[in-house]
């Protein structure tokens, strides 16, 4: 069976539309910070998980701002659109944190952070743009002013079930204060570990380099219509083995991405309020 094959109709359409017809596009929720001047790409590079100070003009990356503890904050997409000028889009409700973490490090770091406003729209099968890998599709993000040369939009529902099968986490959702980024699957995007320090690098490269997470963001499928709650428990033999933490429809399938212990195998027999769930 190939992985076409195994798909759902409904996830089938979707990769066929954006490959065949028209662009696609979606509001994308975001909050957005400046950081500029004279250092700002060195302050920017002691302060994020990746190499932003490396960008090329009008480069960008994901990177994460953490705790000492190696916690997330907030994941963050920073875009170099000038020399010393870098935008930070992050998740909704989440623009004030960076900020405050950000100044509150700055000392006489010659950089301004402030917030700015703007419109983020998702294009599905763009190439201009911001890239964006959340969706498991060709995508860009563009700020302001959307595509409106016959594009046609994406319903909410059907962008959750591409980010979900994308297994990509969402702040509010995947990533708290409980979440190693390990454990969301981000040190394989966000982080660079060949750079230098930055907050929260000594608990990322030790887990990194001498261990592993005990737990992982896995993909599910429950039988059954009805979605489970967030944070529902997944349960192996009796015993709590992990969580749910978001869930949509997929034609007739429920999918759900959740927290499962490293040690459960694939095949497990999970369940979830009685209801069978398999890992994809």
């Amino acid at each position: 069976m190939t992985l076409r094959s195994a798909l759902p109709l409904n996830t089938l359409r979707t990769l066929d539309r954006v490959v065949t017809t028209a662009l696609r596009v979606a509001r994308r929720p975001r909050e957005f910070v400046r950081v500029a001047g004279p250092e700002a790409a060195s302050y920017l590079e002691r302060m994020v998980s990746n190499e932003v100070e490396t960008l090329d003009l009008d480069g960008a990356c994901e990177a994460l701002l953490l705790t000492a503890k190696g916690r997330v904050i907030a994941p963050l997409v920073a875009w170099r659109r000038g020399p010393e000028d870098f935008l930070l889009l992050t998740e909704p409700g989440l623009g004030g944190r960076v900020i405050a973490e950000l100044r509150r490090s700055r000392f006489a770091t010659k950089a301004e952070i402030e917030p700015e406003a703007h419109e983020s729209w998702l294009v599905l099968g763009g190439r201009e743009g911001i890239p964006n890998r959340d969706y498991g599709v060709e995508a860009v993000e563009v700020l302001d002013a959307p595509p409106s040369d016959g594009a046609v939009p994406v319903d909410d529902g059907e962008l959750e079930v591409l980010r979900i099968r994308a297994r990509t986490p969402r702040a509010g959702r995947e990533l708290d204060d409980r979440v190693l980024p390990a454990e969301a699957g981000l040190d394989e995007r966000a982080i660079s570990f060949t750079k230098g320090c930055y907050p929260g690098q000594e608990p990322v490269a030790r887990l990194h380099y001498r261990g592993r997470a005990n737990r992982g963001l896995r993909v599910l499928e429950l039988e059954g219509d009805d979605l489970p709650e967030y944070d529902s428990e997944l349960v192996l033999d009796g015993k709590g083995v992990g969580r749910v933490t978001s869930a949509a429809h997929d034609g007739d399938r429920v999918v759900a991405l959740g927290y499962v212990r490293s040690e459960v195998q694939l095949d497990a027999d999970l369940r979830c309020g009685g209801r069978r769930v398999r890992q994809a």
